[in-house]
């Protein structure tokens, strides 16, 4: 019908945020956007990472390949990557990447000089930025350490005499260019199931048939109630649309005995970082960049629209 708006307004519900994870509720919309916000989470949400690495000395076991693949992939800390430019739009240093506007120089200078194995880590590594440095996960992993301090990731291991020395160039960059800059370490999101259990059926069972039914389910999706003896719903959302339950109730004679089907405009999205950028920050920054494709397709069409209806005039006036 012409002129009917097909325009909806989604909603988020936050249902744990910390800062290396999210876990959220996306609601009135489809899976399009849905799944455009995973992918722009995974794939385009830029972060900072080392690009170039210049080794002056390197005595180490591994060779100077392997380390500059190492050092790539520590995550470093990017909040201020949405305001940097990409090195090859960056006009201060003509596509050079390196300069203070779109790269962050470090160097790394180790070397063992007794009989104990020196290990070369990310915290050793010295920024020319204080708010570019590589992630700290002592907080969130120091107990799983024999050491109450852990010193970071480490990058390689000495030995008396051995010795390592290097500059290293971080830059901008998206996971599709290459995953070192990807921002999540996973990305996930789920139709919310509705479950509807048919009680007058569900009653005609015996308590050993309630038994196998509920044990049926891979996931603690449903219990019975010690009192009434009544299968009931624990939770909803450890449904992995296996049909496991919906199998076992066609074994047992039972078709309909529970109904489950997926909400098509519910999603119940899961993140989690590499801790290059907060958890909630790459879920703004991923709807910021997919309003700004929105609005590119948009002024996209209004060009068409131009186009045919001022033919070449249309063109001269954007100077094609």
């Amino acid at each position: 019908m012409e002129g009917k708006s097909y325009q909806r307004f989604p909603k988020v519900k936050i249902r744990d945020l910390r800062d290396d994870y999210a876990k959220f509720d996306l609601r009135d919309t489809d899976a399009s956007v849905a799944n455009a916000l995973r992918r722009v989470m995974i794939a385009e949400v830029p972060t900072i990472a080392i690009d170039l690495v210049e080794i002056e000395v390197n005595s180490t076991v591994l060779n100077d390949e392997f380390i500059a693949h190492r050092l790539g992939l520590i995550p470093l800390t990017s909040d201020r990557a949405m305001s940097m430019r990409f090195s090859r739009d960056c006009d201060a240093c003509d596509g050079d990447g390196q300069c203070e506007f779109c790269s962050v120089e470090f160097h790394l200078r180790a070397k063992c000089i007794n009989d104990q194995t020196l290990d070369v880590t990310s915290k050793d590594l010295y920024s020319s930025d204080h708010t570019v440095v590589p992630v700290d996960f002592s907080d969130a992993s120091g107990a799983g350490f024999d050491t109450p301090e852990p010193r970071g990731i480490i990058i390689v291991k000495l030995r008396r005499g051995q010795e390592l020395r290097l500059r290293a160039i971080a830059r901008k960059g998206i996971g599709k260019d290459h995953a070192k800059w990807s921002p999540a370490a996973t990305v996930t999101f789920m139709y919310e199931p509705e479950i509807h259990i048919n009680e007058d059926m569900m009653g005609s069972l015996t308590l050993e048939e309630k038994r196998s039914f509920v044990e049926s389910s891979p996931t603690k999706v449903f219990d019975i109630n010690p009192t009434t003896q009544q299968v009931y719903v624990t939770d909803r959302e450890l449904y992995a649309y296996d049909d496991e339950v919906l199998k076992k109730a066609e074994a047992m004679g039972k078709p309909g005995l529970v109904e489950i089907y997926a909400k098509e405009d519910s999603f119940i999205f899961t993140v989690e970082s590499t801790g290059a950028v907060k958890a909630s920050q790459l879920v703004l920054n991923a709807i910021e960049i997919l309003k700004q494709k929105l609005d590119a397709v948009r002024l996209s069409e209004d060009t068409v629209e131009a186009d045919e209806q001022f033919g070449e005039l249309g063109a001269h006036m954007r100077g094609g």
